[in-house]
């Protein structure tokens, strides 16, 4: 089987009730980023100056100087912005993402976060790119700022969010730390567990829609209204959201650098009115949400195709589709991974296997499939899901007079189309089994033959959905 290592699907239609504490219709988690005194720079050892997130459009690296411009904006957010930010978000319980280095050169911002009562998560060693990075030389990074982030603070950090990652800093973080979670992705609205460094792994989405980072970029917000206006839209509708059962996290990323500066702090300001006019409100660290959804939702190993290897796959799934293993085995060599691991993932894998083999192939299929209620079902030599699904409706109790009439129907379907007569009896009752039989059995070979193939599909999903409780 060719693995695809994406996770397309997440919680999809079966989104998980989050069950916020105090029954609250929305979480509002939000993020102030401790970046200053760790970016690019060669005083801290780079190559070149930082270019990242300014006030300067269009910065470039400049390597091997310094950039004056460039670090007194950063220093703009660690000797004024950080105030700002933390006069209006002093009371509210938040999540710093603070680089390691950065927080070593601010012993007056961090007493100032520790005396709030904000968690601090680790935001990386260095505020840096570690796409380029050799796992080994990350892993050290990772080791490093846990080290540095515990001598500094006091405490081991819960949380972890590097943001300019790599592809293997899930797993690296995952596997160097004991994290309540990693917080590098942007795949949701809700945490979710994944399996990353040999064990479950709570991650917690971040965001870079509501994030004062666009008034770092040339496709984002100009002016703070923008900011504001995108702030209460999100809230709303995840307010909304909850307000109808399903209740989400609102994340919000912010920088010292940026939203410290006052026409953004006041837009700031006025967002965090808008929200606290509302009842069933729960502002959170993301350590608390965290520790909440361990305890509401923890891992639940469950079948997982994509882990499976061939003889496994197929003894699992080859009877889905009646007596027809080689469905299984081609479905195994495509294309598939966590994905499709539920009932619609593997069914939609069985079903092209099927839809795309010969008209005698599928014949085949359809031919392995036992009269309803017919002599098979009378010697007991069903299948076990044909078993359990003619019994579902009472076929197998039948008076003398419904078994005549089912017999009759049968014997006169499979002399004009050459296969039996195949209908999801899940979906049916006795009664419409049997409008269904007299309705069809006047077709054409070619319309009656699609149907057939059609119920067979839906046999095959439902007998999945079973299987995938679901």
């Amino acid at each position: 089987m060719t693995r695809y290592p994406r996770d397309m699907t997440g919680y999809g239609r079966k989104v998980p009730q989050a069950n916020w504490p105090n029954g609250a219709k929305i979480a509002v988690q939000i993020v102030l980023n401790y970046e200053e005194g760790s970016e690019n720079n060669i005083l801290h050892g780079d190559a070149a100056s930082e270019a990242f997130l300014s006030e300067i459009t269009g910065a470039a690296a400049w390597p091997g100087q310094r950039h004056w411009n460039m670090e007194s904006i950063y220093e703009y957010g660690s000797r004024a912005g950080f105030w700002r930010v933390h006069s209006l978000l002093k009371d509210i319980p938040i999540t710093i993402y603070g680089v390691a280095t950065a927080l070593a050169r601010a012993p007056q911002q961090l007493a100032a976060m520790k005396q709030a009562g904000w968690e601090i998560a680790s935001h990386g060693l260095k505020w840096i790119e570690h796409k380029d990075m050799s796992v080994e030389e990350e892993r050290a990074q990772i080791r490093e700022a846990i080290r540095l982030h515990t001598e500094v603070v006091g405490t081991p950090p819960r949380g972890w969010y590097t943001g300019r990652c790599s592809m293997n800093t899930v797993d690296l973080a995952a596997a160097e730390g004991d994290f309540a979670y990693v917080a590098d992705s942007y795949a949701d609205d809700l945490p979710y567990w994944t399996r990353a460094g040999g064990k479950d792994q709570l991650i917690m989405p971040y965001t870079m829609d509501c994030n004062d980072m666009r008034f770092g970029i040339q496709a984002g917000f100009t002016n703070g209204e923008q900011f504001e206006s995108y702030l209460k839209d999100s809230f709303d509708m995840l307010y909304a959201e909850g307000e109808a059962g399903a209740p989400k996290m609102l994340s919000i990323g912010l920088h010292c650098r940026l939203v410290g500066r006052p026409g953004r702090a006041m837009a700031l300001k006025r967002a965090l009115q808008h929200f606290m006019q509302h009842e069933g409100v729960w502002f959170a660290t993301r350590e608390q949400i965290a520790d909440h959804w361990a305890k509401e939702h923890p891992p639940v190993k469950g079948l997982t195709p994509s882990d499976m290897d061939k003889a496994t796959f197929v003894s699992e799934f080859g009877g889905v589709f009646e007596h027809s293993p080689w469905i299984a085995e081609g479905a195994f060599e495509l294309e598939s991974g966590p994905t499709h691991d539920n009932a619609d993932g593997v069914h939609n894998l069985l079903a092209r296997v099927f839809r795309s083999a010969s008209e005698d192939q599928r014949l085949g299929v359809l031919t392995a499939h036992p009269d309803l209620a017919g002599k098979l079902a009378a010697a007991g030599r069903l299948t076990a899901e044909s078993t359990a699904e003619q019994a579902g409706v009472g076929l197998d109790m039948l008076t003398d007079e419904e078994r005549e009439a089912f017999t009759e129907l049968n014997d006169t379907y499979t002399a004009k189309f050459g296969f039996p007569f195949i209908i999801a009896v899940k979906d049916n009752t006795k009664d419409s089994i049997l409008e269904a039989f007299h309705r069809r059995i006047d077709s054409d070979r070619e319309t009656e033959f699609a149907e057939a193939c059609r119920q067979v599909e839906r046999i095959a999903e439902l007998r999945l959905q079973e299987k995938f409780g679901s």
